[in-house]
């Protein structure tokens, strides 16, 4: 440090040899005027130690152009160099902290750390970390380049090795680990933790990354949560949307509104917006389907699905319980139906959907065959012994296979009573007009009689009546 003020030197003055004679009283005014005289102070070339302001400067041009700052610690080559009113500032390493002139209660540790900043409150700690920082404030960067680019973004965090290193003007931003958010330019409000979370992230504000490559190319997508290992990975300008789990949603790329959660759910997604997956790969199989609900561990969907719900496995799940079903009254409902596949639905009538129509004739002769029964479910399936009255499903297969459902094994599992009741109305309408024909033959025929009748009563009223006189 050059300090204005010169001083004295600390080196006590030896008495000629020629003034001896003078005796002790000279000597003792010697010493007494040195135990009176005032301190030292710094001079140029300085020593070591601190300065006035409680200032220490240890380096070649460290703290150099002080003036009234006070409390300021440089140590290292352009330590502080330029600083003239700024207090409580730490530099230390070569330029940390260069360039400040009035900045307060900064402190640089590592070589060019803050070099260009000219602003308050910062912390960097590393190799150029805020290297290029000018009047951005209330910073922290931890680790080598750790907002290396930072200019006048405000409130930044990070830790790592080039964490938020390209970041210029984004302000309220926190990035954890080595690469995070690396390539921020001017986006604000995310949060980044794992190695490259948000690497790609330039303008994209309020995303969340958490893990290893979480949101790593994700660029000016907003409002993202990914949490887990390369969750959200590929995602680019997709916004809103949520993964909990490693992989999940990895391939996205600009799908919108998306929750996934659990490991690899939706992790083959790309564009699909507003999708719900619950579970280890739940919709894993699904690509660029929309409105998409599913709930269940390794239930993979399709890569046709949309605005399709899938709730467990076929197969893994065996029994269904929901409430608010029984006993509720629907006005104009509608059976449902389960197809063989496990897809709920009901059965359409509507032309639109059908081909090959053609009267169904004697095929529903086959119920003729069929032989309903009485019968009770075992203990397992119906603990109240309700008594029940149906068909037992192989007896009706061997009749007519077509009028069977089976489960996801093939095996035998229940009768298509709709079907049945179909063919049951084809041979009523069939006996229906038998039954109309017959009234038809018996109205002829009692109107022939009538006829019949008609006459013999005209012949009885024109034959003589022949009266016997006694």
């Amino acid at each position: 440090m050059n300090c204005p003020i010169a001083v004295r030197s600390k080196t006590p003055r030896v008495p000629h040899p020629t003034n001896r004679q003078r005796g002790f009283p000279v000597v003792l005014l010697a010493f007494t005027w040195l135990a009176l005289s005032s301190p030292a102070h710094a001079v140029s070339p300085p020593p070591d130690g601190g300065y006035p302001g409680f200032n220490t400067a240890e380096g070649t041009s460290s703290l150099q152009s002080l003036t009234t700052g006070e409390g300021n610690t440089a140590i290292g080559d352009h330590a502080l160099a330029l600083n003239a009113t700024g207090s409580s500032n730490t530099a230390i390493g070569v330029s940390a902290l260069t360039g400040n002139v009035s900045g307060d209660h900064n402190t640089a540790v590592g070589a060019f750390a803050l070099e260009h900043s000219k602003a308050s409150g910062n912390t960097a700690t590393g190799f150029e970390a805020l290297f290029v920082n000018t009047t951005g404030f209330g910073n922290t960067a931890t680790g080598g380049d750790a907002l290396l680019n930072n200019d006048t973004g405000s409130n930044n965090t990070a830790n790592g090795i080039e964490a938020l290193g390209t970041n210029t003007a984004g302000s309220d931003n926190t990035a954890s680990g080595a690469a995070a958010l690396q390539n921020n330019t001017t986006g604000n409000d995310n949060t980044a933790t794992g190695f490259q979370a948000l690497l790609s992230n330039t303008t994209g504000p309020d995303n969340t990354a958490t893990g290893f490559d979480a949101l790593r190319f994700n660029t000016t997508g907003a409002d993202n949560t990914a949490n887990g290992f390369q969750a959200l990975d590929s995602n680019t300008t997709g916004s809103e949307n949520t993964a909990v789990g490693i992989f999940a949603l990895a391939s996205n790329t600009i799908g919108r509104n998306n929750t996934a959660e659990g490991s690899g759910a939706l992790g083959n997604a790309t564009a699909g917006s507003n999708n719900i997956a619950m579970g280890f790969n739940a919709g894993l199989n699904l690509k660029t389907g929309s409105n998409n609900i599913i709930l269940g561990a390794n239930v993979p969907g399709t890569a046709s699905d949309a605005n399709t719900i899938r709730i467990g496995k076929q197969g893994t799940q065996t029994k269904t319980f929901i409430a608010g079903i029984r006993g509720a009254t629907v006005a104009g409902g509608v059976g449902v139906t389960v197809g063989t596949n496990g897809q709920l639905g009901v059965a359409t009538s509507s032309a639109r959907f059908k081909e090959a129509v053609k009267p169904m004739d004697k095929a529903s002769e086959t119920i003729l065959a069929l032989k309903p029964v009485t019968f009770r479910y075992k203990q397992e399936l119906d603990p109240d012994k309700i008594p029940q009255f149906g068909l037992i499903a192989e007896e009706v297969a061997r009749v007519d296979p077509d009028l069977v459902g089976k489960d996801e094994d093939g095996k035998i599992n229940t009768v298509r009573y709709e079907a049945v009741n179909a063919m049951l109305l084809n041979e009523f309408l069939k006996e229906h007009a038998k039954v109309r024909e017959l009234e038809r033959q018996i109205q002829a025929l009692t109107a022939a009689l009538q006829k019949v009748s008609d006459r013999l009563e005209l012949r009885n009223k024109a034959r003589p009546q022949l009266v016997v006189n006694e």
